[in-house]
């Protein structure tokens, strides 16, 4: 065995260590993004057809609908996050925001208008909203520090197992039930309350001594300006990254662009996803031993050539491959930069950062999916990409000028 065989050999038995000791609530709460995913992608993988043929909207209301809820999403997380500093606790506005979204998934079938449906989406958002920075905070309370990026790749990993399930699973209860979409549905209704059940039984919350003590003190404008230059550095570059990736949905819009049948429009995601669930363990682990700005780069090359491939694309094979490759971005990046924010951020302030760091990405996907939509529009497809190849190459200049450029650069080596 040579030098580097056993070297992979002993990075592969820490990471095999590392992912056998991670704390159970840490499970807990990666197997209840899971469930929630599965419930959320299945009712998703069916929305849009069920507001068009069962309830008659068109396709303006159907972008009306999904911009109000992912802009609702990312306004309330900036505040969920610093309500969870203040009160001192996570769980229960996590178990709050889950709740939600549970009590919602019977209303999409027992819908009869495309108000009750606008109810439902609205009230879902919030919930993901009130849950997700209490949530990534409440990761970075309970895992160890030297195994946060485990931690982080481990719950996105299984919350992206979830989001190849719920499409598979909507397409085999609407085989199921002969196309009856309102049937179908229903089916999304269990896994949501289970996703609630693992957080209730499972998740215990840490006495945390710096959050306790947060919680005497009011909110105030003073805790955002407490965050450090280096935390407001991964909000700039999670900011950069999300310019340059833009919505899932221009990747479903492709790949039906170059010829693939309606009815096989949800593999794209779930070849994302499974790219994606089967490399943000492996990747997280690597971001508690390898250098943050290395994987960093390393994303934005996978997310060069994903853009650059759908780009170019004139088959459905094509493009399927640039699916896989914007799941591996995907695996490579996210976990990652929560662990950047956890490692940038004050602890008393680790639900205020997540806020923070999830609403300007929030607003850096709107943007982004508003300039493809007017490319797309405009020039095409092949422009839409060509741009996102572009942002993200942006990216990587920066990183690269970053690191030669500033005392930081040498000193500095969370990013």
């Amino acid at each position: 065995m040579t030098p580097a065989d056993t070297h992979h050999s002993g990075s592969l038995k820490a990471a095999r260590k590392a992912f056998r000791a991670l704390p159970a609530g840490i499970w807990a709460m990666g197997l209840a993004s899971m469930f929630m995913d599965i419930s959320s992608e299945l009712i998703h993988g069916l929305l849009p057809v069920y507001i068009v043929s069962v309830l008659g909207a068109s396709m303006v209301t159907i972008g009306l609908i999904e911009g109000v809820a992912e802009a609702t999403a990312s306004i309330t997380k900036v505040f969920s996050g610093a309500l969870s500093d203040f009160l001192g606790k996570r769980k229960p506005l996590m178990i709050l925001g889950y709740g939600l979204a549970a009590l919602t998934k019977p209303l999409f079938p027992l819908a009869s208008s495309i108000g009750v449906v606008f109810a439902a989406r609205f009230i879902d958002r919030v919930g993901k909203g009130i849950r997700g920075a209490p949530r990534d905070a409440l990761v970075a309370d309970i895992a160890p520090p030297q195994q946060r990026g485990a931690a982080y790749g481990l719950r996105q990993g299984l919350d992206s197992i979830g989001a190849f399930i719920g499409p598979l699973l909507a397409i085999a209860f609407m085989a199921w039930f002969a196309n009856n979409i309102r049937s179908a549905m229903w089916t999304a209704v269990l896994p949501a309350f289970i996703a609630v059940a693992l957080l209730v039984l499972f998740v215990r919350e840490p006495k945390n001594r710096h959050v306790v003590e947060s919680a005497r003190k009011p909110l105030a404008m003073a805790d955002a300006r407490r965050l450090p230059t280096r935390f407001w550095l991964v909000v700039s570059l999670g900011a950069v990254f999300t310019l340059a990736r833009f919505s899932e949905a221009f990747l479903v819009l492709r790949v039906k662009d170059v010829g693939l049948p309606l009815g096989l429009v949800p593999l794209v995601m779930i070849v994302m996803n499974v790219f994606y669930a089967g490399l943000a363990y492996p990747a997280g682990a690597a971001a508690d031993r390898l250098s943050p700005r290395t994987l960093l780069l390393a994303g934005l090359v996978l997310l060069i050539a994903a853009d650059l491939v759908f780009a170019t694309a004139a088959s459905p094979l094509i493009a399927l491959v640039g699916a896989a490759l914007w799941g591996m971005h995907m695996a490579t990046t996210q976990g990652l930069l929560a662990k950047l924010v956890a490692d940038t951020a004050p602890k008393e302030l680790y639900g205020t950062a997540f806020g923070v760091f999830n609403l300007v990405s929030g607003f850096a996907l709107l943007l982004a999916s508003v300039i493809a939509g007017v490319l797309w529009n405009a020039y095409g497809a092949r422009a839409t990409f060509m741009v996102g190849a572009g942002f993200a190459a942006a990216a990587s200049i920066g990183l690269l000028v970053f690191r030669r450029g500033g005392p930081a650069a040498g000193q500095d080596k969370s990013v």
